[in-house]
């Protein structure tokens, strides 16, 4: 049973979990909670599973992120342009920022969604978490060498802005320090190998995930959440599927660089972070289809992918923060002038690291509200439908992480056309990874 399982596409694995998920999701709705309330064993069930897929992949972020880091940097090495390529990649993610947050803005005013919205105005709260300039940037000093800070229940979490600067930091004094360094980078390659080793078994169970999370969507919020903010909804998802699927392509072709064979490379990625909302959990696979399947080489792939995972958010963090935006202004009675809708489309190009690659997108929504000076209670509102979008938002934050590598590496020459068109990676490469990439690696059937 378990060989003819592994015989199946990995993304055709993932699709019938989504369809087996919606249904039995439907089913537990039906079922309702139990006499004082809580939910029914299989709603339970599914958070269960969900769940733990979700605290799997977070268990590995921090250990992720700061080999990724380190190695990227000291990649660089190999790379006789690396100023040039480190440049043009951030600007690339700021065109694209800013393409994406002109979007929200403009679906926004078309559909006027905080207008057309049947929310109960009692549901608007402020978060318990808020972002704020200041606190970000005072986030970015490591308190301790784990980037490890406590909360007011006295548990203790991670913050993954400290992660990258602390990797950072390690990365570039371990460049100046040479040839001494060698011994300390050796381990660090090897520690990063482990961890996406490890990772890559946690993937795996992305189906079983996929069953849990999306079964408790549905059972959880049910279509009553999005009848009530369903043109929010809907604005949010046309403006993704815009960027994802018109604006990506016409960067593609304006670069000559066919569509349909780049999201065949990197659709597994794209896949997987709609399932796992999760960026950094999606880093691994993001990483192999770019260098394997689109031809982004490894030494500029290894520094572009790992930055992209942290900075690059044009979901989380340029679509829906705009649409947001102008969903609590106009709910409020807000007037929105010219210079606010400048501060959206800055605070969106800027403040992309504020997402720092995790699940959700309310730290960089506070941020934009508190510098519009819209009612933070208005994050109330939409937290019942957050767990929807953001499947939406992670899948076109990861498609622009593995983008903007590829429509670089083509314009410095330096991409691998052969493998790009072909979609296959050189012979040692995929026996190294023993069957399972090959898996991650075919595109969904669409």
């Amino acid at each position: 049973m378990l060989a003819r399982l592994r015989r199946v596409p990995f993304a055709a694995q993932v699709l019938l979990a989504l369809v087996v998920g919606v249904a039995l999701g439907l089913v537990a709705r039906d079922l309702g909670p139990v006499a004082d309330g809580t939910p029914n064993w299989l709603t339970s069930t599914l958070q269960t599973i969900g769940d733990t897929f979700v605290t799997l992949l977070k268990a590995l972020v921090p250990p992720l992120v700061v080999t990724a880091v380190i190695v990227s940097i000291a990649n660089l090495r190999q790379v006789s342009n690396a100023a040039r390529l480190a440049g043009q990649t951030l600007l690339w993610f700021a065109i694209t920022a800013l393409i994406a947050v002109g979007i929200g803005i403009g679906i926004g005013l078309l559909t006027q969604p905080g207008r057309n919205s049947s929310v109960d105005a009692a549901a608007a709260q402020a978060p318990e978490s808020t972002g704020s300039w200041w606190d970000f940037l005072a986030g970015l000093v490591p308190q301790n060498v784990l980037g490890l800070q406590g909360s007011p229940d006295g548990s203790l979490s991670f913050n993954v802005l400290q992660l990258i600067v602390l990797s950072v930091a390690i990365g570039v004094a371990a460049l100046k320090v040479g040839d001494a360094a060698e011994p300390f980078l050796g381990f660090v390659r090897s520690a990063l190998a482990i961890v996406q080793k490890v990772l890559l078994w946690v993937i795996l169970l992305a189906p079983l995930g996929t069953v849990g999370l999306i079964g408790t969507a549905v059972a959880t919020y049910g279509w009553d959440s999005l009848g009530s903010l369903g043109v929010f909804a809907g604005s949010v998802y046309a403006g993704l599927a815009l960027v994802l699927f018109v604006v990506y392509p016409v960067l593609l072709r304006l670069h000559g660089l066919s569509p349909l064979r780049w999201f065949a490379g990197a659709w597994p990625a794209i896949q997987l972070a709609f399932v796992s909302r999760s960026s950094i959990g999606t880093l691994p696979v993001t990483e192999r289809v770019t260098e394997q399947s689109l031809g982004v080489p490894r030494s500029y792939a290894s520094f572009a992918v790992p930055l992209g995972a942290t900075t690059k958010m044009d979901g989380c963090a340029a679509i829906y923060p705009a649409l947001a935006a102008i969903f609590v202004a106009q709910f409020f009675g807000v007037e929105l002038s010219v210079t606010d809708y400048l501060l959206i489309a800055l605070v969106s190009v800027v403040g992309s690291a504020a997402t720092a690659g995790v699940t959700g997108a309310v730290v960089m929504l506070t941020l934009t509200l508190s510098t519009l000076g819209l009612p933070l209670a208005g994050v109330g509102l939409l937290l019942a439908v957050d767990p929807i979008l953001d499947m939406g938002r992670t899948a076109v934050n990861v498609a622009g992480q593995a983008l903007v590598p590829t429509i670089v590496a083509k314009r410095e020459g330096i991409l691998d056309l052969e493998r790009f068109r072909s979609g296959r990676a050189a012979a040692p490469v995929a026996a190294a990874t023993g069957g399972v990439d090959a898996d991650l690696r075919q595109p969904a059937a669409v």
